[in-house]
């Protein structure tokens, strides 16, 4: 049965064609037979083919099927041919109209049908002098299946319209949900990318400035040596702490598998971030103004990854002897901060738009951190030498 299914849905109008001889072959058989058409026969055969015809490609061509079968109709009573089982084709093609023709097309089916019948019985009536009640009667019930076939077609067409719309829909939400995934697969890369680089950027610069005073001193003060050796273990097993933290992101099981994942820096955590630059040599004034409280955790890791970058470029770009100074301010509605060194700075192109050589990562990366959390950010030369950079960030998202 499935095999036959296939076969008539891969072939309809090879199907449409072999209904098409059939209703040839019993409206001949009809005519033939019936005495009383013998007027009608030769007029007739052309009729029949043409009503023939609209079954056998009704599916081809809808529209102009419905107007054939409306020129038979016609010519059936000009020339006088009575119905016969050929007019069967006329139900066909209003259903076939209704279903997939165009709307003209279904309504001039429908205008068809409700006229059929009655122009049936004024061309050849039951009885010359019968009740006009059992006229109408009769008309009545010859135009009910030509409606029901109509309707039961525009109630198909209405349902394969709805079931389009919801494939287009589920297929539009489908390129949708694509997209969103691309968006955030991107985002969670650029967001993983700013981490690396504030752990790298951060926690080596301080391994290699305690390498280079442990060389220095290495024979002259064996205790400092030693102290800059374990400031270079402690800081290389933190950095390898953030960066398993944020790889971890990249694994699938990440349940299963066993691993150190510290939590994300927040503001608690600047005082030892600040220590731990002043261990590197770097003098830094740390001041807390205001009255210290819970933060959401986007700002507080923003504000951590703010003054790590900071206190990272002085130390690239302040030279020797340069200090620092780190004020976090506490306002109602939101969170200040405000890094200054009086070192000989960088070149104020490194911090606009990564520089020509591509430098200046670091603050492109701020910047976007910044304005995720809905904030601002000045950064820039100061009066008097060294470097500044002011952000407010906002306890509320931006909409």
């Amino acid at each position: 049965m499935q095999r036959l299914y296939d076969f008539i849905r891969r072939h309809p109008t090879g199907v449409d064609t072999f209904w098409a001889v059939v209703l040839l072959g019993l409206s001949g058989v009809s005519v033939v037979a019936d005495p009383s058409r013998g007027s009608e026969r030769l007029p007739a055969v052309p009729i029949i083919i043409g009503l023939c015809l609209v079954v056998a490609l009704r599916r081809r061509a809808p529209e102009k099927m419905l107007l054939l079968a409306v020129a038979m109709g016609v010519a059936q009573l000009v020339f006088g041919v009575g119905p016969s089982v050929a007019n069967f084709a006329m139900l066909v093609i209003t259903f076939t109209v209704a279903t997939v023709g165009e709307r003209w097309a279904s309504r001039l089916a429908l205008v068809c049908s409700l006229c059929a019948a009655g122009l049936s019985q004024l061309r050849w009536p039951n009885e010359p002098h019968g009740n006009w009640t059992q006229e109408v009667f009769v008309v009545i019930v010859m135009t009910v299946p030509f409606v029901l076939a109509w309707v039961l077609g525009d109630s198909m067409r209405t349902r394969r319209a709805y079931f389009d719309q919801l494939e287009e829909r589920a297929a539009r939400l489908e390129r949708e949900r694509e997209a969103q995934s691309k968006v955030a697969v991107a985002a969670e890369r650029a967001r993983i990318a700013r981490e690396l680089h504030d752990v790298v950027a951060h926690n080596v610069s301080v391994m290699v400035v305690q390498a280079d005073g442990a060389a220095y001193v290495m024979d002259a003060a064996p205790d400092q040596a030693r102290q800059a050796l374990e400031t270079i273990s402690s800081t290389g097993r933190q950095a390898l702490a953030e960066m398993r933290r944020l790889l971890g992101v990249l694994r699938t099981g990440d349940a299963q598998e066993s691993g150190e994942y510290v939590p994300q820096p927040d503001v608690e955590q600047i005082e030892d971030l600040i220590e731990q630059v002043r261990q590197t040599g770097l003098a830094v004034d740390f001041k807390i103004e205001g009255t210290p409280r819970p933060l959401p955790s986007g700002v507080e890791l923003t504000a951590y990854r703010i003054v790590q970058e900071a206190l990272t470029n002085t130390r690239k770009h302040g030279g020797p002897d340069a200090g620092a100074s780190v004020r976090l301010v506490y306002f109602d509605d939101g969170l200040g901060l405000l890094v200054e060194d009086d070192g000989r700075g960088a070149a104020h192109e490194l911090y606009e738009d990564g520089g020509a050589d591509g430098a200046g990562h670091g603050m492109i990366g701020m910047r976007e951190r910044v304005g995720m959390v809905g904030g601002t950010l000045d950064a820039g030369p100061r009066p008097g030498g060294g470097f500044r950079i002011s952000a407010l960030l906002p306890l509320k998202p931006a909409h």
